[in-house]
């Protein structure tokens, strides 16, 4: 696992007050592989504190279409997350839960998930394990709020490529 630095982009703004808005951007890529049989990843993106403590599930791309909600029961294959929150979530959830994504560059907006996070050092978390492949977990530093517009980015090896995270107050 690699990462990039976090750095500012622009001139920095003053700190945004508690509750004013601001905006966690992320995209994700999805690697085209080249193996016998291919399924689409389960993928599953959180804002976890320095403990590891997760604090805001932001997005579960898993297979909703199962019939009788079986693509459920793979959830916990997403081993970090399924322990730190999963387990407790009741899915589909809405604004969170959604359909498994094809190989290429996905990108997600997040606004309202983070109302009432606290002012501190946080990290995005990106996990994502496959039907007869593998497993593979990416974290992303950040501070919240943004003092001004901010990237950072990790690169995956298997089952994820880019990860990319963007702040704006």
């Amino acid at each position: 696992m690699r990462f990039l630095p976090l750095v500012a982009t622009g001139l920095a703004a003053a700190t945004p007050l508690a509750g004013q808005a601001a905006e966690l951007g992320v995209t994700i890529e999805i690697p085209r592989l080249n193996v016998a049989e291919y399924h689409r990843p389960y993928v599953a993106i959180w804002v976890e504190r320095p403990d590891q403590q997760a604090v805001a599930t932001l997005a579960v791309w898993y297979d909703v279409a199962m019939r009788n909600s079986e693509g459920e029961k793979w959830l916990k294959d997403m081993r970090q997350w399924w322990r730190r929150a999963g387990r407790s979530m009741t899915m589909p959830a809405d604004g969170v839960s959604g359909a498994t994504r094809a190989p290429g560059r996905h990108s997600q907006a997040f606004t309202t998930q983070l109302d009432g996070l606290a002012p501190g050092r946080y990290a995005l978390v990106v996990e994502a394990a496959r039907e007869v492949g593998g497993r593979e977990l990416l974290r992303i530093p950040f501070q919240w709020p943004p003092a001004g517009p901010q990237a950072a980015a990790a690169q995956g090896g298997t089952e994820l490529g880019a990860v990319s995270l963007t702040l704006k107050p």
